[in-house]
């Protein structure tokens, strides 16, 4: 094996372990959609967790979660608007193990324009 080959696959090596270890970090980041419910439009929240036993807290209010460590909570449109400030452009998504006592805490973007609006004041139209 020449010198460049033997620097090719410890270096590739090194990039497969850092992608291993970056992979639980990049997987936790919660992430959120609009779907249809019973009571109307819920906005999904889903994320990842430890273990089943963690906590699962938006805006801090704890919510039931379906799954186990891959998991997805559906909250009616009203509550979310109720836990958050007006034109929010996120929510907090936060886990805690009562366990280990320790937590997490991120911010999962929202759908555009879900807690607000943006006002057309005028529209221009070019012709050609």
């Amino acid at each position: 094996m020449t010198r460049a080959s033997r620097f090719h696959a410890l270096t590739c090596a090194a990039a497969t372990v850092a992608m291993a270890l970056a992979a639980p970090a990049m997987a936790a980041a919660p992430t959120t959609r609009l779907a249809s419910c019973r009571t109307g439009s819920c906005l999904v929240v889903s994320g990842h967790r430890d273990r089943a036993g963690v906590i699962v807290l938006i805006n801090g209010h704890a919510v039931a979660v379906e799954g186990e460590r891959n998991w997805q909570a559906r909250l009616p449109l009203d509550t979310v608007r109720a836990w958050s400030e007006p034109l929010a452009r996120s929510i907090s998504v936060a886990t805690y193990d009562p366990q280990a006592r320790s937590g997490t805490t991120s911010d999962a973007d929202l759908p555009i324009g879900l807690l607000g609006h943006v006002e057309l004041s005028t529209l221009v139209v070019a012709v050609k």
